[in-house]
């Protein structure tokens, strides 16, 4: 028994952080520029945006289900967003005062963006849980469906704001830190107290490790699966908001292209298990902060940008094997 803890310890709960700062050691011994501050918050500033996402998309693979619609509603909640911001802005131009206006504008994107998003979100659970469709296929099939619906809207354009304040906004820095990545922090502050620390949180796991077993102790599965793509719709809903407000506009072909792949990849590589019932919000959060390290010495080595996706795919079948390995050694061991 005391040989096997040391192992748990290291391995298994603190893989991913040891991952991380041999990946920094690297980095900076290839790159010396690499651990300079400007360098380090554009990193964290890139990761936040897919990062927020993959804070939710932690409690749907923790209850045993996948999000693969996730970047094309961040572009459906983002063209809303921006379409309402719009239409605030030039209904609210004679307001006085004028800065109450812009505010009352941006609030309205906000509102929108959430209010798409959050339905997206709950669209999905409902299929899968009162539908009894497979994840999987109920997400690939809304993941076309929104995309369409941006394209259809926007007429395969380019959305743009009609009020600079918006853009200020998505680049704003608080005390030397840039705003999304403030946000991030915040938001997986919050989660991982929900789900470590609340009924839910323990619901969720209990729903992913066994559902069978989950129903016998009269947990409502299907409201607990429903809640959790409600969260990542929520999510999404916050990164829509960011990400138009950073360009101060939105492409309705290529906003949110690939975040499905990099939320997922963050959960898998910060040691959340694809089969359910096991997961950690901060191993997220250092699975999304590899990923940006991986990204911006890729860039900084003058690697092909066509050839970062094949890095990216084999850091999340690494990251899959090595948890199976895990996996395997704990049965081994019982």
């Amino acid at each position: 028994m005391a040989a096997s803890i040391p192992k748990k310890f290291s391995l298994d709960k603190y893989g991913p952080l040891i991952a991380l700062a041999v990946l920094v050691i690297i980095s900076t011994i290839l790159y010396p520029r690499f651990i300079e501050l400007q360098n380090l918050l554009n990193i964290l500033r890139q990761v936040s945006y897919t990062g927020i996402i993959a804070l939710g998309m932690t409690f749907v693979i923790i209850s045993g289900g996948i999000d693969l619609s996730v970047g094309s509603m961040t572009a459906f909640a983002g063209a809303f967003a921006i379409l309402a911001l719009n239409s605030a802005t030039q209904g609210l131009m004679m307001f006085s005062p004028r800065w109450l206006g812009l505010v009352l504008s941006i609030l309205a994107a906000v509102g929108a963006s959430f209010a798409i998003a959050l339905a997206a979100g709950f669209v999905n659970g409902f299929l899968v849980t009162k539908g009894r469709i497979a994840p999987f296929i109920v997400t690939l099939g809304t993941m076309a469906i929104f995309r369409s619906l941006t394209l259809y809207v926007g007429k395969a354009g380019e959305f743009r704001s009609a009020n600079s304040s918006y853009g200020d906004m998505g680049m704003s820095v608080v005390l030397g830190i840039p705003l999304p990545v403030w946000i991030f922090f915040i938001l997986a502050a919050i989660l991982s107290f929900v789900l470590d620390r609340t009924k839910f949180g323990r619901y969720v796991c209990a729903v992913g490790s066994n559902e069978k077993v989950a129903r016998y102790s009269a947990i409502n599965v299907d409201r607990v699966r429903l809640i959790s793509y409600v969260i990542v719709g929520l999510m999404v809903g916050i990164t829509a908001v960011l990400i138009s407000a950073r360009l101060n506009s939105l492409s309705s072909t290529n906003a949110g292209k690939d975040y499905e792949m990099d939320a997922i990849a963050a959960v898998v590589i910060g040691g959340t298990a694809m089969t359910g019932g096991k997961g950690s919000i901060w191993g997220t959060v250092i699975g999304a902060i590899i990923l940006g390290i991986i990204n911006n010495m890729l860039n900084m080595l003058g690697v092909s940008p066509y050839l970062q996706g094949l890095v990216k795919g084999l850091v999340i079948i690494g990251a899959v094997s090595i948890q199976r390995g895990w996996l395997n050694n704990g049965r081994a061991e019982k």
